[in-house]
């Protein structure tokens, strides 16, 4: 199965460590297949070597941006402008059949036989079930298809100002035309969406091989005690995210992923995220000394009667009202 892979994608640091997370949960279930990580220029070098370690093939690709302020606004997510960059894994042409699947996704069991399915297979969005989310889908690479993209995109634009809009519109018979191509929802479990219908969460969760962390709030976003194996965050976010996923997720990065941050950090703070090195940094900060500014050289009379004169008097130093009434009072004396 050399010629087929699981592909991501990591645009900046934080979602390197989603990639990081993510590749490790496919590891750890005996998948098959090659793992790529496609990723911008904002993840740092030491990043990269980090997916390196993890990943068979890092590729960097250049961000794609719909620049669509005013969709984006309607979802509240400007971020999401750079996730066309997405875009470039149909340039993956040396594999015959590929499944992307996004940076802040986990894998909760071996899903190799997603490989089965045809292009473009997807699950529901749990906002729209007539459109495909496309964190996780089935896909053939093609260097048509990518110009085919691209030309849709420049000339139709996104719905949604980002890939999910896009891909829809392009994959527009997916709803209608082959219900094979429908991913369960197992494949593309919401972290959050399960709250809309729990009883369902309760029949099938268990089942469950994929949760995809949707939202603003990542799981990197939260801060994690691996003592107490408690994590925190913003209060009503955290009520909307199943605390099981969120532990599980920040399991693999505390004993697999961040093991290898610092071994490529080193003695240099960074944030993991962990309570420790949050710690840590601050008490580096708090170590740093801030020279004071040296003081200004005094300035003669006739520099300063020259000041006077060009209308650039001290009024808030030595040429203060203060100053001058000081003065003026010491010669009354």
């Amino acid at each position: 199965m050399a010629d087929q892979a699981f592909v991501t994608l990591a645009t900046n640091d934080s979602y390197a460590k989603g990639a990081m997370v993510l590749a490790k949960s496919l590891r750890s279930h005996n998948t098959s297949r090659k793992l790529v990580a496609l990723v911008g220029p904002h993840v740092s070098d030491s990043f990269r070597n980090v997916l390196s370690k993890l990943y068979d093939e890092v590729r960097l690709v250049d961000v794609l941006d719909s620049g669509d302020s005013a969709h984006l606004a309607l979802m509240k997510r400007p971020d999401l402008g750079v996730t066309l960059t997405k875009l470039h894994c149909w340039t993956l042409t040396h594999y015959s059949k590929c499944v992307f699947m996004d940076a802040d996704t986990l894998v909760l069991s071996n899903v190799d036989e997603l490989f089965e399915r045809e292009e473009l297979s997807a699950a529901p969005d749990p906002g729209w079930p007539d459109c495909f989310n496309s964190g996780v889908f089935v896909f053939i690479p093609s260097s048509e298809t990518y110009g085919r993209l691209l030309q849709f995109c420049s000339e139709t634009g996104s719905f949604d100002g980002g890939d999910q809009g896009l891909l829809n519109s392009f994959f527009s018979s997916w709803a209608t035309a082959d219900i094979s191509k429908h991913l369960p929802f197992i494949y593309n479990l919401s972290s959050i969406a399960i709250y809309s219908y729990l009883p369902a969460f309760k029949q099938f969760g268990g089942d469950a091989k994929v949760v995809h962390f949707l939202g603003k709030m990542k799981p990197w976003n939260y801060s994690y005690d691996p003592e107490t194996k408690r994590v925190q965050g913003d209060s009503s976010e955290h009520e909307s995210v199943h605390p099981h996923y969120l532990l599980k997720w920040w399991d693999i990065f505390s004993t697999s992923v961040e093991p290898l941050l610092k071994e490529q950090f080193g003695d240099q703070p960074f944030d993991s995220g962990s309570h420790h090195d949050v710690d840590r940094i601050q008490e580096a900060v708090s170590r740093v000394h801030v020279a004071e500014p040296p003081p200004m050289p005094e300035m003669s009379s006739q520099e300063r009667k020259q000041k006077w004169e060009q209308g650039q008097a001290d009024y808030m130093g030595m040429d203060s009202f203060e100053n001058i009434k000081k003065k003026l009072d010491s010669f009354l004396k």
